[in-house]
């Protein structure tokens, strides 16, 4: 059937190919001679160099001798044993010199030693030392080194070497089953886009096969297809792409979705409707139902000659065949479409095709495997965001229903770009069209607002966060708070708190409230601190430990101990009655706080109310800073002065330096 139907005869006899590909350069005779070092690297234009001096004549040879060989091969293994590469190589040179090669383990072990190393100097020599090899005795390598070789010329991008040595063990009759080589010259090729190469050494790994009666030496699917794609996508000659046919019927292979995908590109490219028609149906004869890469391909030919409306021929088509898989199409696809449909001007062309293609799509298609997507998030990833709205713009003039998966892609390019003020406009026109993005979205968006410092664009997603009814706000909730604390913007905190305190879903507490005080604080902003402190208790927030630390703070750095005297007296109230138990901790940090800035504003009643509540409570106080702040702020203050004006003060003066020690 895969003969039949293109037309071919397929005799089993041996095929003569001639690739319409201008013959290669014939290898010379001795390669590893290195006298076309243009098989590892290509040759730039130089300016022509000036002649060199003649050679000198050559020393006569000495006479290989028996002893000299086993010298010269022991001298070979030992320096392959210390990695002396150089020392080896010679070793090897003078052997060679005489027409001789060492041992077969001691050959393996020369090709492998230098097939171990990535630079090109290394890999010649491997390349050179295994074609000696192979053209003196083909028994002395080993399939497996021979392996090595071309792995580590496949890691080394180094193509036509690889061509060369496989060229070479066929020439000397050196056959290796086709596994064992074949799969790593399919990935040199591929790696390399070096398929016209491929091509004659698949030509001739078949004519061997067939002519020597080696089935172990056949061709596989994998050289069959890229046989294929070198005709198809290279050479774009239908003849030779049907001679790799015939070839794949006379070895018995059974082409896959890809070999399909690669004749579907060709004739779509050629304009072989009848011949794209008869592949469709042997697909079926072969039992392949999942046509995407045929399509794939299909939608590649047609946009490389032009053929746009065979395009959207060919995904209408897709997205009515098996309930749209086969319209799942990859990242490269959809980028080829938009290059050719922007390149040809027919941006609004794009956007009829998604309200088209809209129309067919499952209701249940992901957002994400939408055609809508693929073409908008192509254009992102080619950096034409600004395009991708344009087409999302026509599609509203044309009056399409435009899904999330247009949207999203455009919004992470925003978000990835930090164009925040466009992607909260495109969030509101998505809300207003009665779409809902996914919480990972907004938080996404949110995030991207607050490290641009677009904090009004942060605060207008998380109101359209809120009233998408989603429950749970908690992260971006905290995304905005740490940022604005990052940023130094404590009124802006207080802002947003006071306008979600009372959402349900997000759970405010004491240290939010604590967050905005110390941030005021810290910059100075005591009366909007204060502020905060009031609306924080009258929204029924009990203020604990580190919201009076922080005002006791934040008047201390302003020298402003009256605010904190006003503090002590509110704490006591509490303890009076009996509040106290409710939120705050009296413990050291807090004693030690309020005895330092009512020593140094020189309040000592009140310090010797502190002194008792923690001697009440057994909270060890180190006295020593106390003295300290006293000296620095009162040392010229006379008890005798104090007792004419003011009896109480007086006494609590005295009865703090009898507990600080300073009355001696």
């Amino acid at each position: 059937m895969w003969r039949r139907a293109l037309n071919l005869q397929l005799p089993r006899r041996r095929l003569i190919f001639s690739f319409s590909s201008s013959p290669e350069a014939e290898t010379p005779s001795s390669l590893y001679s290195f006298l076309q070092p243009s098989l590892f690297s290509r040759r730039k234009n130089a300016p022509p160099s000036p002649p060199p001096p003649p050679p000198a004549p050559p020393p006569p040879l000495q006479t290989l001798t028996q002893e000299l060989k086993t010298a010269l091969e022991s001298a070979l293994h030992k320096s392959i044993l210390a990695h002396d590469t150089d020392d080896a190589w010679k070793s090897f040179r003078a052997l060679a010199s005489h027409s001789s090669f060492p041992s077969k383990p001691l050959a393996n072990s020369l090709v492998a030693h230098l097939s171990s190393f990535q630079d090109a100097h290394n890999l010649k020599r491997a390349f050179a030392s295994a074609v000696y090899f192979i053209e003196k005795d083909p028994g002395l390598v080993e399939f497996g080194t021979v392996s090595a070789l071309l792995e580590s010329m496949r890691r080394a991008g180094a193509a036509a070497p690889a061509f060369a040595l496989v060229k070479s063990m066929f020439k000397n009759r050196y056959f290796m089953p086709f596994e064992l080589w074949g799969n790593l010259l399919v990935e040199i090729c591929r790696e390399n886009g070096q398929f016209v190469g491929f091509l004659r050494v698949f030509e001739e790994s078949y004519r061997v096969a067939l002519d020597e009666k080696l089935d172990f030496m056949r061709p596989n699917l994998a050289a069959c297809n890229a046989a294929l794609e070198g005709c198809c996508r290279h050479l774009e000659s239908v003849a030779d792409a049907e001679k790799v046919v015939e070839t794949m019927s006379v070895l018995g292979v059974r082409p896959d979705e890809s070999s399909f995908g690669f004749l579907a590109y060709l004739y779509a490219l050629k304009g072989l409707e009848g011949k794209i028609s008869e592949l469709e149906n042997l697909m079926g004869g072969f039992g392949l139902l999942n046509k995407r890469v045929f399509y794939s391909n299909l939608i590649s030919g047609y946009v490389q000659v032009g053929n746009f409306e065979s395009v959207v021929g060919t995904i209408m088509r897709s997205l009515r065949e098996s309930s749209g898989e086969d319209a799942k199409f990859g990242e490269e696809t959809f980028s080829e479409i938009v290059k050719g449909f922007l390149k040809n001007g027919s941006g609004k062309e794009l956007a009829r095709l998604i309200v088209e293609a809209q129309k067919l799509e499952a209701a249940e298609t992901e957002a994400d495997r939408s055609v809508g997507y693929g073409i908008v998030n192509a254009c992102i990833n080619l950096g034409l965001s600004d395009k991708a709205h344009s087409i999302l713009d026509e599609m509203n003039i044309q009056g399409g229903s435009v899904g999330l998966g247009v949207y999203v892609p455009i919004l992470r390019s925003y978000c990835k770009e930090h164009r925040t003020a466009e992607a909260t406009q495109l969030v509101m026109d998505i809300s207003s069209s009665g779409l809902q993005l996914d919480m990972g979205t907004y938080d996404a968006l949110i995030e991207a607002s607050m490290s641009s410092q677009d904090f009004q664009s942060a605060f207008s997603l998380f109101r359209d966060l809120r009233d998408a009814r989603i429950r749970e706000l908690k992260g971006s909730y905290l995304t905005i708070m740490t940022g604005l604390m990052e940023n130094h913007r404590p009124e802006l905190m207080a802002a947003f708190l006071d306008e979600v305190v009372e959402d349900p879903r997000i759970e405010v507490g004491t240290h939010d409230w604590n967050s905005i005080i110390h941030a005021f604080c810290k910059a100075g902003r005591l009366e909007d601190a204060r502020r905060t402190f009031r609306r924080m208790v009258f929204l029924q927030y009990e203020p604990n430990a580190q919201t009076y630390l922080s005002l006791i703070n934040g008047y201390v750095t302003a020298e402003k101990y009256f605010s904190v005297l006003l503090l002590w007296n509110e704490i006591r109230r509490k303890f009076v009655s009996a509040d106290i138990e409710k939120g705050i901790k009296f413990d050291h940090s807090l004693v030690d706080a309020f005895l330092y800035a009512l020593v140094k504003g020189g309040f000592f009643d009140a310090v010797m109310q502190v002194v008792e509540k923690s001697q009440e409570m057994k909270i060890f106080v180190d006295k020593w800073r106390y003295k300290q702040a006293f000296m620095e702020n009162h040392k010229k203050l006379k008890v005798n002065k104090l007792r004419k004006r003011n009896h109480r003060k007086m006494e609590a003066l005295i009865a703090f330096k009898n507990w600080a020690g300073l009355n001696a």
